[in-house]
């Protein structure tokens, strides 16, 4: 079926003009709430009751609101749902205001034109997070979840997973650098420092060996360019050339903002075995080959990562970043995940571990589902207006549908740090 007839179907089964249809929109309301954020929300004059709250992702300087991403919101409009935003009282790692503003968010919307039937959060990125945040922090106020190519594993688990593949890179390709792993003093200017070690040890069979364990340990996939085939199975050199083109912003992920929030180091690696993560991974078979064809030896990078100096947490760092946000895997309400599974910024293994800690404490309140694509938060509008139509019939119905046409079966690699509130942290 080609994609403008799916795109046809999925409007009609959720009571949409078709697709190209100018949506017939109330003028928007920009206003500020009293933190000193702003607020964005529209109406359709076919407004069907719905309200979604959308949450923007990682903005490292304040951005203005938006009520919902640019590519998806006349068709949202046009399907009848109204559409509010705020754009959160800070940049950067904002959890610790974006909730209370989205929640204020809600209530200036009611305030301004009444009360909706239903409230549907959603976010991509950091803002599915936010998104997870207000399902499982806000009873009757949400009352379901959607969150995108999100970093929903959490914020402590997501950022020790990344500091494993840091601390490889580092300690194997450029141990005497200026790479910082924790402590970094700006963030682009590190993010150069690696990418140039990445560079060097691109052009030698012993560094992409060596990248390939650092990114394995980080969690990357081997798939990561948008719009290209996924490489074969087998197709180790590719999958490495996959995981190096997204490796930077991938592995040395933003710390700077977190830090200072949290007042000192919050991830760690004591008492990691990196022998023992290399298996939990499954994907040995990829590594040792790459280690073949270079001929070096696996065991003896292993057993110097095992032997190498350790970083420690600050317990106050960890309970900032607990609190600010690592989920505790009890969502309030329906919660739907959707991943890309070649997403090198936000990997699969985050969706998976969520799923896992909720099937575990709260069965059946999420579920999850998978694109064949690559590429963070690249979702076309038929992804998008899909999956809020699974969401959509779960709260009708009580029940998960079927897994709607266009998505896939896939089961991804383990999450090899993860962390829930009230739980352990491996």
């Amino acid at each position: 079926m080609r994609r403008p007839v799916i795109a046809m179907v999925i409007a009609a089964l959720l009571g949409a003009a078709a697709p190209g249809a100018a949506p017939s929109a109330a003028p928007e309301t920009v206003a500020t709430l009293p933190d000193g954020a702003q607020w964005k929300a529209t109406v359709p004059a076919n407004w069907n009751g719905t309200l979604l709250l959308w949450s923007h992702g990682y903005a490292p300087t304040l951005p203005a609101a938006e009520d919902a991403p640019a590519r998806q919101r006349d068709a949202l409009l046009a399907a009848g749902y109204a559409l509010a935003g705020s754009s959160y009282a800070d940049a950067g790692w904002a959890l610790e205001s974006a909730v209370p503003d989205q929640l204020a968010t809600i209530d200036a919307f009611a305030a301004r034109y009444g009360k909706p039937k239903r409230v549907i959060a959603w976010g991509m990125s950091m803002g599915g997070l936010v998104t997870a945040a207000l399902v499982e922090q806000a009873p009757r106020r949400v009352d379901g979840g959607l969150a995108m190519c999100a970093s929903i594993g959490g914020a402590v688990g997501m950022m020790n997973m990344a500091l494993d593949g840091a601390y490889a890179f580092r300690t194997l390709l450029a141990p005497s650098s200026e790479i910082r792993l924790t402590g970094v003093d700006d963030d682009r200017i590190n993010g150069r420092r690696v990418a140039e070690v990445l560079a060097e040890a691109q052009r030698t069979p012993t560094g992409r060996a060596r990248v390939a364990l650092a990114a394995v340990l980080a969690g990357l996939p081997g798939w990561t360019t948008p719009g290209s085939p996924a490489p074969a199975e087998t197709d180790y050199a590719a999958q490495q050339a996959e995981m190096a083109k997204t490796f930077v912003m991938g592995v040395f992920l933003p710390r700077v903002d977190q830090e200072r929030r949290g007042d000192g180091v919050f991830s760690w690696n004591s008492g990691v075995d990196y022998r023992r993560q290399l298996a939990l991974s499954g994907r040995g078979a990829m590594v040792r080959a790459l280690y073949h064809d270079a001929a070096i030896d696996l065991d003896a990078d292993l057993a110097t990562l095992n032997a190498g100096k350790r970083i420690t947490a600050a317990p106050g760092a960890v309970r900032y970043m607990t609190a600010h946000y690592t989920p505790n895997g009890r969502p309030l309400a329906p919660l739907l995940a959707v991943q890309n599974i070649g997403d090198g910024l936000t990997s699969a293994s985050l969706q998976q571990a969520y799923l896992d800690a909720t099937a575990k404490r709260t069965p059946g309140r999420a579920a999850g589902l998978w694109v064949a694509g690559a590429g963070h938060c690249t979702f076309d509008t038929p992804t998008v207006l899909a999956s809020i139509g699974h969401l959509v019939a779960k709260l009708d119905s009580g029940r998960w549908p079927a897994r709607p046409t266009g998505f896939v079966a896939y089961t991804p690699p383990p999450m090899l740090r993860p962390c829930v509130r009230d739980g352990a942290c491996r």
